[in-house]
């Protein structure tokens, strides 16, 4: 009954779908497995290494810039595009181990990124001036700025992006492609500031005089600096002033203040001095010749009737 079952099972074998193990060729099995997994051992260990070694330049670049006192937001940018870019290598290496053609991965991502950057192409330009302020310090935060159309003080430097904070308290986002476009005006770059009025006096006033009453005035304010010496010399002889130029030198944190104070203080004495702050005016000389009449008719003035 048994050799009668083994025949059956047997015959039955192959139509149930069952491997006959006797015609497995295991020395092609083998020698797959032996070319294939050396190959794949060798990718993964590419990526490994790859990576401990990117991760190691990357460092020693970040090290490097910092010593060259870069801004610590364009280093920690820097190194995460190095990062990017060696991972990018690493892995097509690995791949190319595994007999995977790389030639069209690489035109695919180049494809890629040429459509990228043709669609970000002002996020780029904020990109690449966001990188040049950084990396040249035009301005740093807390300076007080004029550019992209706007003035204030900076609150924050990213790498598409400054924000200002404007004089009425107002929050500003100006791209970085608008600041490098145009000036860039720093008030903060120096310690010290020149501060030009233009203060005109009457011409009936006395120009020694008045020349010592605004220097008296410089001198008496604490903010003002001594050397450089302030300046207080006449400018031009205009149409209806004596104009003197008044520069003094103070210190960049005082200008606003001083310069409110000093200009209070020169109408001040001033007008203790007697010396007229002029007003724009213009003298008219009216002429009429013998038999014209005046061109607006005057009417003689009503007298009160007495009771």
């Amino acid at each position: 009954m048994s050799a009668e079952t083994d025949q059956a099972a047997e015959a039955t074998a192959p139509t149930l779908g069952l491997i006959d193990i006797d015609k497995i060729d295991m020395d092609a099995i083998l020698g797959f497995l032996t070319v294939y997994g050396v190959k794949f051992i060798t990718a993964i260990l590419i990526f490994i290494v790859g990576r401990w070694i990117i991760g190691r330049l990357v460092n020693l670049v970040k090290k490097g810039m910092g010593r060259s006192h870069i801004d610590p937001t364009l280093i920690g940018f820097l190194g995460n595009i190095l990062s990017v870019i060696g991972l990018a290598f690493v892995v097509i290496a690995a791949l190319s181990q595994l007999g995977i053609n790389t030639a069209s991965l690489a035109a695919v991502i180049a494809a890629a990124g040429l459509a990228i950057g043709l669609a970000l192409q002002g996020s780029l330009s904020n990109f690449a001036a966001g990188f040049l302020i950084i990396l040249f310090k035009f301005f740093k935060t807390g300076d007080y700025i004029e550019a992209g159309g706007t003035s204030g003080t900076v609150q924050e430097i990213n790498i598409f992006t400054t924000k200002l904070k404007t004089p009425d308290n107002c929050e500003v986002i100006v791209p970085n492609g608008s600041i490098t476009r145009d000036y860039i005006k720093n008030y903060s770059a120096h310690d010290t500031r020149r501060m030009d009025l233009l203060i005109g006096v009457a011409y009936d006033a006395d120009l020694p005089q008045t020349r010592q009453l605004l220097t008296d005035v410089l001198l008496a304010d604490e903010r003002v600096l001594k050397d450089p010496a302030p300046v207080v010399e006449v400018a031009e002889l205009a149409d209806n002033s004596v104009n003197f130029y008044v520069r003094p030198w103070v210190p960049t944190p005082d200008f606003w203040a001083a310069r409110f104070d000093i200009m209070r203080n020169i109408k001040i004495e001033l007008d203790k001095a007697g010396i007229g702050i002029p007003f724009p005016q213009r003298d008219v000389h009216l002429f009429i010749e013998e038999g014209q009449k005046l061109p607006i008719e005057t009417k003689p003035a009503k007298t009160a009737k007495k009771k």
